[in-house]
């Protein structure tokens, strides 16, 4: 059974930084593509970035390019979201996602919600102004 569990939410100040961690186990960590998705109160979920099973160039939304970074730990079973210069507009419940690259490839990237098979539970980010 994969599971994906997300910490390091939180309330911080326009401006500020966090560091969102998602712990995964289950399954064989380094097949897996690995998505961050969030969800703002009364809005659908979007996706916000993604790495690929191979580790290569991620990809984000272009709100976020410049200010997070997506990476992964293989060793560690853990990807992790690098948020700064957050804006109240990035307050959401952010979610992380997992699927295995086959039958695409190791460096393919997903960005849509029905293309992931496994979900965190979230982890809630708020930025004041």
């Amino acid at each position: 059974q994969v599971q994906l569990v997300e910490s390091g939410g939180g309330l911080v100040q326009a401006g500020g930084s966090l560091r969102l961690s998602c712990a995964s186990s289950g399954h064989t960590f380094s097949t897996y593509a690995l998505g961050w998705f969030r969800q703002a109160p009364g809005k659908e979920r979007e996706f916000v970035a993604v790495i690929s099973a191979s580790g290569g160039t991620p990809y984000y939304k272009d709100s976020v390019k410049g200010r997070f970074t997506i990476s992964r730990d293989n060793a560690k079973n853990t990807v992790l979201l690098q948020m700064n210069s957050l804006k109240p507009d990035d307050t959401a419940t952010y979610y992380c996602a997992a699927r295995d690259h086959k039958p695409y490839g190791p460096s393919s990237l997903f960005m849509l919600e029905n293309e992931y098979h496994y979900w965190g539970q979230g982890t809630q980010v708020t930025v004041s102004s």
